[in-house]
């Protein structure tokens, strides 16, 4: 684990000119900042569909809206769930599966078009992110729901799905449902918009490279109002060691990521301060159940059983994460299972070894480095305990998710937001029919928990749809592709000059009622 001291900070910051781009994160720029942040890596493009991911939707962001607007900061932990208006100004259920949208008037995207139902229509049509042929696949477990999608006039679109969706509003505020530009996604075509698209959120694109940085500039026509910074940059810089020199030295307005055991140590100084905040999210490990040692349950429930996560939580998070109820959230609300526990029995590991017949097989457990905060940490934890039952456990460090899941992958991280506050939002979207697990083969005995998926997408009745989620609760646990580790807090830190608040999701909200400065 890295660990630092303040007087080696205080020499990283005295280095960091020279291993850094000479430009100022906080220099001013007329009567408004330039805001640099320092992230451990950045996305391949900028299609905020293809990019579902921690580091991929920090960024989209910015650059893209949604037609309805998840509140997350009305609520005091970062983490609301009631929805409001964004670029639609209302919604009306005409039924159980269809829904009137009415477009705010005079929206603009960064290449001057006006916002209408045509924009909507195409970001949501059959063929990009639903359908047989999809142009991004990622986007079916959201919007596979969809019958159709029609403008009736310049500002009303009718949404239809194929069956009664409780969830419909929520899917629309996700981050798999921002609104593209149609002229400009046809003339440009997928690859080049992904690499430099137009939105029409708080920051336009200036260049993107994703080993280096995301520059966007100021949208002075955003209708929420002109943004507070003018220009936002995004840079890469994959050590925690050379991002907190960079804060100290002023090179830095905030950066991510920090492990609970250096919050202190950063929070030190004067000037900056850490905020954190307990994600909807879990760190979790994906069994592949193609590999033939993997491919008997018992063993994957062995490892499972094998694992102290609360040592976990109390060794490398200091208490800021959770071992939460299964994959099973409060957040759920009436839909929450009271009462599930994540096992820990090493005589009971044992004992599913032994029926088994494990004889000692290799079992690689695959990661990268600092993709995740403490994950490197945590494999090497994970790799003692397992051991410690009698698995011939190792580890393996790669460099990339390709590597990680390439041939010979046997156990490799993950994580799994929590989407939509429902279970459809995140059991389902991560290990559902449509997910990537199962569309990659790592879990194949999935019958029961599909069927039991496919009903609750459809029920409407509360009670009904408890029941039909903890039949796949039961089903995921007893069957094993995966287990979670724990629930991850997420800490940044930032000036003190700097109003900024973050969320549970990995959505870094820069919008102008959410970003600040004061005087330094």
């Amino acid at each position: 684990m890295v660990t630092f001291t303040r007087r080696r900070l205080l020499e990283g910051a005295v280095a960091a000119p020279l291993l850094m781009s000479a430009t100022r994160g906080f220099a001013a720029a007329g009567d408004r900042p330039n805001f640099t942040i320092a992230v451990a890596d950045l996305p391949a493009t900028l299609e905020p569909a293809r990019e579902l991911s921690n580091v991929g939707t920090r960024v989209t962001y910015s650059i893209f809206d949604t037609l309805i607007r998840r509140d997350f900061l009305g609520s005091p932990d970062g983490g609301g769930s009631a929805l409001k208006p964004h670029l639609a100004t209302k919604w009306q259920r005409v039924s159980p599966s269809e829904l009137i949208v009415t477009l705010r008037e005079g929206v603009k995207f960064h290449n001057g078009d006006e916002l209408t139902s045509e924009d909507v229509a195409y970001t949501f049509r059959d063929g990009r992110l639903w359908g047989d042929k999809a142009q991004i696949p990622g986007g079916k477990p959201y919007f596979g729901v969809l019958a159709s999608v029609e403008p009736i006039d310049r500002y009303t679109v009718r949404f239809r799905t194929k069956a009664p969706d409780v969830l419909l509003e929520q899917r629309l505020a996700s981050w798999c449902a921002w609104i593209v530009n149609k002229r400009a996604y046809e003339e440009m075509g997928f690859e080049a918009y992904s690499k430099k698209p137009v939105a029409s959120g708080p920051y336009k694109v200036v260049n993107h490279s994703a080993s280096e940085a995301t520059v966007l500039d100021a949208f002075d026509d955003y209708f929420m109002g002109r943004p507070t910074a003018k220009r936002v940059t995004f840079k890469r810089v994959p050590e925690l060691a050379a991002r907190v020199a960079g804060l100290v030295a002023g090179d830095y307005d905030l950066i991510t990521n920090i492990p609970p055991d250096q919050m202190g140590v950063v929070g030190d100084y004067k000037d900056i301060d850490v905020r954190s905040v307990v994600l909807a999210n879990v760190h979790v490990l994906a069994f592949n159940e193609k590999d033939k040692v993997l491919s008997d349950k018992r063993i994957r429930q062995a490892l499972v059983a094998s694992i102290d996560r609360q040592a976990l939580v109390d060794s490398l998070w200091q208490g800021t994460a959770l071992v939460p109820q299964s994959h099973n959230f409060p957040e759920y609300g009436q839909m929450f299972v009271e009462g599930r526990k994540l096992p820990f029995d090493k005589e009971k590991a044992k004992a599913l070894l032994k029926e088994a017949g494990y004889n000692g097989e290799p079992i690689v457990y695959r990661t990268m480095a600092n993709y995740y905060t403490n994950a490197l940490e945590a494999a090497q934890i994970l790799i003692e305990q397992w051991k410690a039952v009698g698995i011939n456990a190792s580890l393996q460090v790669v460099e990339n998710s390709t590597q990680m899941r390439g041939p010979g992958a046997q156990i490799f991280n993950w994580s799994n937001s929590t989407r939509l506050p429902d279970p459809l939002g995140s059991i389902w979207v991560a290990w559902g029919a449509d997910g990537e697990i199962q569309k990659q083969g790592f879990w194949q005995s999935t019958d029961a928990f599909n069927t039991a998926g496919r009903a609750l997408e459809a029920e409407t009745d509360p009670a009904k749809r408890k029941a039909l989620f903890t039949e796949m609760l039961d089903v995921w646990e007893d069957e094993a592709p995966a287990t979670i580790l724990y629930q991850p807090s997420e800490a940044y830190a930032i000036k003190k000059s700097i109003a900024w608040r973050p969320t549970t999701f990995y959505f870094m909200d820069l919008r102008p009622d959410n970003l600040s400065f004061g005087k330094a």
